[in-house]
């Protein structure tokens, strides 16, 4: 018996992640964050010392980095990178690596393997519900205010607010801008804006978006 595909789309720092597992957790499928296999793979980049933004040579280490994305931990080249991968260093260096096609069409096929592989799952990232699962049987776009995000942010890591609130904001720019797969709301997505919201409501309304539209059970 087959699950539901549930995409989760929606900028930096919105609370993707947090609310992707809640709801993998509740409804008892699996979880993937493609934002974390974008960040392994800039881990690999910068440790190889490649230039993020040489399309090629970022291309290359793509295609031969050994990396394990799963829900706890991140592994990179035998190395456990799960807290690197969220550091400053790469995350000053994701975007660039994100807007590469190659890497793009390498990472779209491995997320379509994963799911195929376990028949439905909570997937969350930029482009989920528009280019890797365009007939996911839920879409949400889970947003909220740059300021909002940016402390969520310093609260998890520290640092300056405001700093962070302008980097948040370029990162914005740079995904919706990008030429392959831009951040952008699906037609058939439903929004969910958590500035205002605690993690139970956003996932209890997720999880009534499920149970509303009967994708629990087989497909």
């Amino acid at each position: 018996m087959s699950g539901p595909i549930i995409a989760i789309d929606g900028p930096a720092g919105a609370g993707k992640s947090t609310v992707g597992r809640a709801v993998a957790e509740r409804l008892g499928v699996g979880y993937l964050d493609t934002g974390a296999m974008y960040r392994a793979v800039t881990f690999a980049v910068l440790r190889r010392g490649v230039d993020p933004r040489d399309e090629a040579a970022v291309l290359e280490v793509a295609g031969s980095v050994e990396m394990t994305v799963g829900e706890e931990r991140v592994v990179v080249d035998g190395v456990d990178a799960t807290s690197d991968i969220r550091g400053r260093e790469v995350t000053s260096s994701v975007s660039f690596v994100a807007a590469n096609p190659g890497v793009r069409s390498l990472l779209v096929e491995a997320q379509r393997g994963w799911v195929a592989k376990r028949g439905g799952g909570v997937v969350e990232g930029r482009d989920i519900g528009t280019v890797v699962f365009p007939d996911a049987d839920l879409k949400l776009f889970v947003t909220a205010s740059p300021r909002v995000r940016a402390e969520r942010r310093v609260a998890e890591a520290g640092g300056d607010v405001d700093e962070m609130e302008a980097s948040i904001i370029e990162r914005d720019r740079l995904d919706s801008t990008r030429a392959t797969s831009p951040l952008s709301v699906d037609a058939a997505a439903v929004t969910l804006d958590t500035s205002d919201l605690g993690i139970d409501e956003v996932v209890a309304a997720v999880v009534a978006e499920v149970e509303a539209r009967s994708v629990g059970g087989g497909r």
